[in-house]
């Protein structure tokens, strides 16, 4: 039971962290915690371009995703284009004007794995990546087998 409460809470405290790094590109910006998550996402994951792709992978409110995408469309940071095969899908793309923001998002992030891995040698910057893509792997053939209790 101490394992999984030290494990939840380590993870609880890596988001606030990330998330308080990221309150002054919010801040600078005008723009909302879940805006910068959308933008980041896009910057992070071509081919990953659609408000369902950012609702699955971020794990995000489909209502929430759906207001800050108008919201930045509304900002002119981010637009959208109808799929050429099938017109029910939106491809999201990121604006020239949302340049400064992913320039400035990439430092924070950069800044946030030196923070989170100080001390930490290569190696075990390698055996933490497989470990947890291993953890990813276990988690998400749980959710899709149902087995969550």
């Amino acid at each position: 039971m101490h394992r999984t409460n030290t494990l939840l809470s380590n993870i609880r405290r890596i988001i606030k962290l990330y998330d308080s790094m990221l309150k002054p590109v919010c801040d600078r910006h005008g723009l909302a915690p879940i805006e910068v998550t959308i933008i980041s996402f896009l910057f992070n994951n071509p081919g990953r371009d659609t408000a369902a792709d950012i609702v699955e992978f971020r794990m995000l409110s489909k209502s929430n995703v759906s207001q800050a995408v108008e919201s930045l469309i509304q900002k002119s940071l981010l637009q959208r284009r109808q799929d050429t095969e099938d017109r029910r899908r939106i491809h999201l793309s990121l604006t020239s004007k949302s340049a400064p923001i992913t320039h400035e998002i990439e430092a924070v992030r950069k800044e946030f794995l030196k923070q989170i891995f100080r001390g930490f040698t290569e190696e075990e910057i390698k055996q933490f990546a497989k470990f947890n893509e291993r953890i990813a792997e276990n988690t998400k053939i749980v959710g899709e087998r149902g087995e969550i209790i």
